[in-house]
C-alpha cells in the first residue's frame, strides 16, 4: 500500500495548506478507490479539513483558539504545571488534544472526495518555527 511522509515547515501557529500535496500523492499511486489515512507525528500541532475559499475562515480559527486556549503566560492559566517548553508548549497540546492527528479521507475515480470549499491543513500551535512530518497512507 502506497505510503509517504511529507514534510511542512511552519512559521509559528497558523494554518498551513498540504491539499495538493495529498492529491498529488493519490494521483501517483495509480489507485482508483481506497481511503487515505492522513497522520501528524507531533502532539503539539494538529489537522484539520476546513474551507480554503475564504482566509477569514483561518483567521477567525486562531482568534477562537487564541481565546479558548491562551498563553501559559496568561494569568487564567495560573493552572499550568508544564512550562518547560515555554508559555505556548502546554496550550499546544491541549490544542492538539481538542482538534485531530490523524483524518481518513475516502479516494473515488483517483482523487480525494473532498468538497468543493475543503481544504487539508496542518494546524500550528507553537509559536516558533517548526518542521512537522505528516505521514500519507493510502489503503483499500
Amino acid at each position: 500500500m502506497p505510503q509517504t511522509i511529507l514534510t511542512l515547515s511552519t512559521r509559528g501557529q497558523g494554518l498551513y495548506e498540504f491539499t495538493d500535496q495529498a492529491a498529488a500523492f493519490v494521483s501517483a499511486s495509480g489507485r482508483e478507490e481506497g481511503l487515505l489515512t492522513v497522520f501528524v507525528r507531533h502532539t503539539s500541532c494538529s489537522l484539520l479539513i476546513q474551507e480554503n475559499a475564504d482566509p477569514d475562515v483561518r483567521t477567525d480559527l486562531l482568534a477562537f483558539f487564541r481565546r479558548l486556549v491562551p498563553p501559559a503566560s496568561d494569568p487564567s492559566m495560573g493552572w499550568v504545571v508544564h512550562r518547560a517548553e515555554g508559555a505556548d508548549d502546554m496550550p499546544a497540546h491541549i490544542k492538539a488534544a481538542l482538534t485531530q492527528v490523524s483524518i481518513g479521507i475516502p479516494v473515488a475515480r483517483g482523487r480525494l472526495t473532498l468538497g468543493t470549499w475543503q481544504g487539508l491543513y496542518l494546524f500550528e500551535h507553537r509559536d516558533r518555527p517548526h518542521r512537522r512530518e505528516i505521514v500519507l497512507h493510502l489503503g483499500t
